[in-house]
């Protein structure tokens, strides 16, 4: 059993994984002995803890994507090993990796015991910050339903939350006029629904937003929406649900290692669903194999970055 720290994100799906605290603490003492439970009272703390533990420590992070949002730079920085007990409301990483739906038990002593492999993350260039994610930076229509989200009922869950703030943004759908740069070429100019970055295949709770992506082929994938009106939109909704909304001719996909994007006006953003402020231009670019990551059993076959990529391609046709 490898010595780690267990951090519990006590905020995780909706409060609920407080209930955990005393299971874990437990199940550490007779399983685990070497690893320890700690469960930090902010961000703030929670980050700080990471950075003070020795460099290329094991962390396991009980919660979901937004606890892996927050805690993911002090992990680069410090070079940490991450591994995750899926407990949160989107759950898209833990998809990738093949981790969900695996109960809390056996999702925490794989954790505990499985190598690390390195998955790719990527990074946010705006306004002189740097803003690294893990699933999706969202852009557009889709980070406005993410703001929704976290004030969301916290009798929902998973993708119903996510329904829930989809019909909210509906009402007053907005759309923005964008110029889009993919490694250096110009591919749009005009209205977007939204411009979204994935890493992983899914997002907002199991969408197939990009069936092909990878989050270890050393490539971002944009997913492009384009000239939609709120029926339309609507209609497009069952479709990405289904994951046949790319037949339709206004949505597009690509895959990129550098992006930039400028808007007339500021575009909502998000990052693996966590609202971040508005901006007329921002930059991302991918950080590959920059990321030891515990995979589950479930996950697809880590390989050959450009056969993965030649297979996703054809995935995508």
């Amino acid at each position: 059993m490898t010595a780690a720290v267990v951090v519990l994100n006590p905020r995780a799906a909706g409060g609920r994984a407080a209930a955990l605290r005393s299971p874990i603490e437990q199940w550490l003492r007779s399983e685990a002995p070497n690893a320890s439970l700690l469960e930090s009272r902010s961000i703030n703390e929670a980050q700080a803890n990471l950075r003070s533990m020795p460099v290329a420590s094991r962390v396991v992070l009980v919660g979901g994507d937004g606890t892996l949002h927050h805690l993911l730079a002090p992990a680069l920085e410090c070079g940490h090993t991450l591994g995750l007990v899926p407990l949160g409301s989107g759950n898209d990483t833990a998809r990738a990796v093949g981790l969900f739906p695996m109960k809390w038990p056996d999702a925490l002593g794989h954790a505990l015991n499985a190598p690390g492999r390195p998955i790719d993350v990527g990074e946010l260039s705006a306004e002189g910050r740097r803003v690294p994610f893990i699933s999706s930076l969202c852009a557009g229509f889709d980070a406005s339903i993410c703001s929704r989200v976290v004030v969301a009922p916290r009798c929902l869950c998973g993708l119903p939350r996510y329904l829930w703030g989809t019909l909210g943004e509906l009402a007053g759908l907005r759309r923005w006029r964008v110029r889009i740069t993919l490694d250096g070429e110009i591919r749009h100019c005009g209205d977007v629904l939204f411009a979204s970055t994935c890493n992983t295949p899914t997002f907002g709770s199991g969408m197939p937003a990009v069936p092909g992506a990878r989050i270890d082929d050393g490539r971002l994938d944009l997913l492009l929406a384009g000239e939609f009106g709120r029926v339309g939109a609507l209609r497009m909704l069952p479709r990405l649900l289904a994951g046949t909304h790319l037949r339709d001719a206004r949505v597009s996909t690509s895959s990129y290692r550098s992006l930039q994007i400028m808007s007339d006006t500021p575009i909502p953003l998000a990052a693996d669903g966590e609202p971040l402020s508005a901006v007329c231009s921002f930059r991302i670019d991918v950080r590959p194999a920059a990321l030891p990551f515990v995979v589950g059993p479930l996950a697809p076959a880590f390989g050959d970055a450009a056969a993965i990529r030649e297979t996703a391609d054809t995935v995508r046709g």
